[in-house]
């Protein structure tokens, strides 16, 4: 009775199971009409490939000389450059118009989260205008004083630029030093008043300002709100009427500037070029001025904002190149690049960056030393203008001394290691680069010049070897409201400042000018600027070469030994202040012995300032209940001599995250 039922219910589900494969068979077959899901596969397909073709074949060659303007936007932090540069994106057709645009170019995390432009970004933009079909290229440039290499950069590829100033704040100390750096290279410059859209915008007394300053007209002023779009149309048509278009020859052999340069893992680098003369296209055989190494054209496109493949490039174009450069010193930012077997006169190039601060970089475990020296060596083909230096500490290991345009420079490159790298970093209190005149042929011979640099305080000659010392001095530009200038004074004479010029800009602007010493202002003084004008002073500083100053080298010693890794140079007048901030710095962190451990700060046998920190004690009167004192003062100088003895052979070792708390980049208490 069970059997046949059983055997019923196998056949069954046997035939189910048949049932089921001959069904996947049916549909995985190819039918003659395609599912819903099939078609639209198909069709996206179809878009991809077309996309693909359309990518390909952009044909720059349909843009003559004439119908061509490259120019960038420059102004201060926080004036809407980048705002006004994702509107004409999105005018000219190259974007999608949609509420998440915002800060479109602004490509890195740190640029993102801080708000600000890092890295100056190229897009190719096509404008239709009075019939004919324009090829604009922007850049979008940097506003801090630290990347105004950046800027200085981009201008070399450009005609012509923006200059952009916020209509509620007006002039700042980073609108005059950028338009400064435009009006150097002869560029045109159309002054573009943004914000009017803002409650407290006052367009008209900014007009003035740019009239004052600048010696530009009122009436060649544009006024916009970059947020809002209104009147952005008009910028577009000033750029077509005002800015020239560039001064190439097509015929010519190929000549292109490198002018900025990023590295992909897959690809190694993307050079962004920008043609004087001739053609390129790809598989063109390549050399490069500067190493003299031949390369073949992987690659060549326009930015548009993302790369896009072309045929060619001709002159007067900007775009991007990659040519199979796997190792980061080969793309030499400034390079000239030419057509194998047709030389040329290489560029002028640019002047390579100053570093202006320098810090130590170690990483926290040795072990990560390897991935560490890859990630520098990446990040700064991505950032030209860091200077490296191998170091080494007793303390902190194997390690590098980095110099920085600046403490934002130093900042946001510390950043991006930790991002996009993954790494952490121990980085140093920054110093400056002083240089010391040398008095003995003996040590002219040995050094090989009269005048050495020094970047690392404890390389510092003694004041016996030296004839006298030079420090770095900065011409600093502030521009800040008149109420303020009482209390900015005092704090720019404490810095040991000299004023060179005052300047009323507008009824209740004043525009200062004073020599500071670069040490004075590289770790907070930006800091203490801007917390005694409740915000509204604006700083900026350029180059002034050195001057002779009375400088010394602090020692740091612990138990009467030296601790290298502490040197610090100051000036004489700063020097027992300074001191005595890393001795009580010193004291918090360094952990008690068994015997006491004396902190001095010294110059040369002279001791400025000293610290101590208490031994650890056994009580070793517990036992002593009442008694002759004697007794007590016979145990008690044992105790002490047991001490003594404990101080001259005990070794004090500094731990490591002592010397990370007390070298870690913060302003002097």
């Amino acid at each position: 009775m069970w059997a046949p039922m059983g055997r019923g219910r196998w056949h069954g589900c046997a035939l189910t199971v048949w049932a089921t494969a001959a069904a996947h068979r049916r549909i995985l077959e190819p039918r003659p009409m395609p599912t819903r899901g099939a078609a639209a596969k198909s069709r996206s397909q179809d878009r991809l490939y077309s996309s693909a073709d359309r990518k390909e074949k952009i044909d720059m060659s349909r843009f003559s000389v004439e119908n061509i303007r490259n120019f960038s936007i420059i102004a201060h932090v926080d004036h809407g450059k980048s705002t006004l540069a994702d509107r004409l994106l999105e005018l000219t057709g190259t974007i999608d118009k949609t509420k998440n645009n915002k800060q479109v170019l602004d490509k890195l995390q740190v640029e993102r989260e801080r708000g600000i432009t890092v890295k100056a970004q190229t897009a190719s933009l096509f404008y239709n205008y009075e019939g004919k079909q324009y090829l604009l290229n922007l850049i979008d440039t940097p506003g801090h004083v630290d990347f105004s290499y950046e800027v200085s950069r981009s201008l070399s590829a450009c005609q012509g630029v923006l200059l952009v100033v916020d209509a509620n704040e007006g002039i700042q100390a980073q609108t005059v030093a950028n338009f400064f750096l435009a009006f150097e290279a002869q560029l045109s410059v159309i002054p573009v008043i943004n914000k009017i859209d803002l409650k407290n915008a006052d367009p008209e007394r900014v007009e003035k300002q740019i009239e004052k300053v600048f010696d530009i007209p009122t009436d060649e002023c544009i006024k916009i709100s970059a947020k809002l779009g209104t009147n952005v149309e008009r910028v577009l048509q000033a750029v077509i009427e005002r800015i020239p278009p560039p001064k190439v020859h097509r015929k010519n052999p190929l000549k292109a500037l490198v002018f900025d340069s990023t590295f992909d893992q897959y690809r190694g680098v993307i050079a962004n070029v920008a043609l004087f003369d001739g053609v390129v296209s790809k598989g063109d055989k390549i050399v490069s001025a500067h190493t003299k190494k031949i390369y073949e054209v992987n690659e060549v496109g326009v930015l548009n904002p993302n790369e896009q493949p072309t045929h060619k490039l001709y002159a007067g174009q900007v775009g991007y190149l990659i040519a199979g450069m796997k190792d980061v010193t080969e793309a030499q930012i400034g390079d000239t690049l030419y057509l194998h077997k047709q030389p040329v006169e290489p560029l002028p190039g640019f002047k390579s960056a100053k570093p202006m601060v320098f810090a130590g970089m170690y990483p926290i475990d040795q072990s990560e030393y390897n991935n560490l020296k890859s990630a520098v060596e990446k990040l700064t083909i991505n950032d030209s203008s860091v200077t490296v230096h191998r170091d080494s500490s007793l303390a902190l290991g194997a390690g590098w001394r980095l110099g920085f345009l600046g403490l934002l420079h130093m900042e946001v490159f510390n950043q991006r290691l930790e991002q996009e790298y993954n790494a952490s970093v121990i980085l140093t209190t920054p110093t400056v680069p002083y240089k010391a005149v040398l008095s003995s042929a003996k040590l002219i011979k040995e050094y090989r010049e009269k005048e050495i640099t020094i970047i690392n305080p404890a390389q510092f000659p003694d004041k016996s070897k030296v004839t006298e010392y030079l420090e770095p001095v900065v011409l600093g530009t502030i521009i800040t409201p008149d109420e303020y200038t009482g209390k900015i004074m005092m704090l720019c004479q404490a810095r040991r400042a000299v004023q060179k010029n005052m300047i009323y800009i507008d009824q209740n602007r004043v525009m200062l000018k004073y020599l500071f010493p670069l040490n004075e202002i590289v770790v907070d003084f930006y800091d203490s600027l801007k917390s005694l004008s409740s915000g509204y002073a604006s700083f900026d500083y350029e180059d002034a070469g050195y001057q002779t100053a009375e400088l010394v080298k602090m020692d740091i010693l612990l138990n009467g030994n030296l601790v290298e890794e502490l040197v610090t140079i100051v000036h004489k007048d700063k020097a027992h202040s300074v001191g005595k901030a890393i001795c009580e710095r010193l004291k918090d962190s360094l952990p008690r012995q068994l015997f006491e451990i004396a902190i001095q700060a010294a110059i040369g046998s002279k001791i400025i300032a000293r610290e101590t920190v208490k031994a650890y004690r056994k009580n070793v009167l517990a036992k002593c209940y009442g008694g002759d004192i004697t007794r007590k003062m016979k145990l008690l100088k044992r105790q002490a001599e047991g001490k003594k003895k404990l101080r001259k052979i005990g070794n004090i070792e500094v731990p490591k995250d002592a010397f990370i708390k007390v070298l870690r980049t913060q302003p002097d208490k």
